[in-house]
């Protein structure tokens, strides 16, 4: 991951944990869920795709041509609310600010790792495919 990314990444994170303030607080003509589920659920994901990332293997890495990656990325959009999310990062009823602030410790760890693996590191999105941590 090149510095850039790296640095973005981090401010990310540095907004996340600037909100765990606000977890309680909701904005329903934004989402039904409140922002401490939204927090929750990114840090899930994030280092969810991390850990994938971290234990991919280099070798198995190839680059195939996909229409709606290439098409999305350029125009810099991600569809929103069309997918639901996998049990897996799914919030609990309850999201309290230990958890919050472990899985940003946790976050935090996996993209100091990130930095020092080989650019054919790899995450297996559903819908775009292999994704190395070089380029999307």
């Amino acid at each position: 991951m090149c510095n850039n990314r790296i640095k973005t990444a981090n401010l990310l994170l540095d907004k996340i944990e600037a909100n765990i303030p606000n977890k309680d607080l909701q904005k329903s003509s934004v989402s039904k869920s409140t922002i401490g589920w939204q927090l929750d659920h990114s840090l899930k994901v994030f280092n969810a795709v991390c850990e994938w990332t971290i234990n991919s293997n280099p070798k198995d890495y190839k680059r195939k041509f996909n229409f709606w990656r290439t098409l999305l990325f350029t125009l810099n959009y991600m569809p929103r609310g069309k997918a639901k999310a996998p049990k897996i990062v799914q919030p609990p009823e309850v999201v309290l600010d230990a958890d919050l602030y472990s899985q940003l410790k946790t976050a935090r760890n996996h993209l100091n790792t990130l930095a020092t693996l080989p650019k054919t590191v790899y995450f297996k999105h559903f819908f775009f495919g292999k994704l190395s941590k070089n380029k999307p």
